[in-house]
């Protein structure tokens, strides 16, 4: 799987997704499913740095296959040399995120 839009030119190759018991609760809690999380990269999301001070997050918004809209938090993280999707946050955007993403994506 490939990553595109994480900086301006940046494709990042991605084996798949690091879920444990630390991350997999949090995402679960507003009624997304794991599936749904790992599908919606296939969709080609927008992709953007995450503000947050103490680690490099991302945030991807955009749709699924199903055409829910997404926003979530994630890491890339390297294990054994080989880059996987770490989900931190997921929810469903609200009314007016995805107002906002129909106008700048169309």
């Amino acid at each position: 799987m490939y990553i595109h839009g994480v900086g301006r030119h940046m494709k990042i190759t991605v084996t798949g997704f690091d879920w444990d018991s630390g991350n997999w609760p949090k995402c679960g809690q507003h009624g997304v499913t794991k599936e749904e999380i790992e599908e919606f990269f296939q969709c080609s999301p927008s992709v953007m740095p995450d503000p947050h001070p103490d680690e490099p997050r991302m945030r991807a918004i955009g749709k699924t296959k199903a055409g829910r809209y997404l926003f979530l938090v994630f890491m890339f993280r390297l294990l054994d040399g080989q880059t996987f999707i770490r989900p931190i946050s997921v929810r469903y955007m609200h009314q007016r995120e995805v107002n906002h993403y129909e106008k700048t994506h169309s």
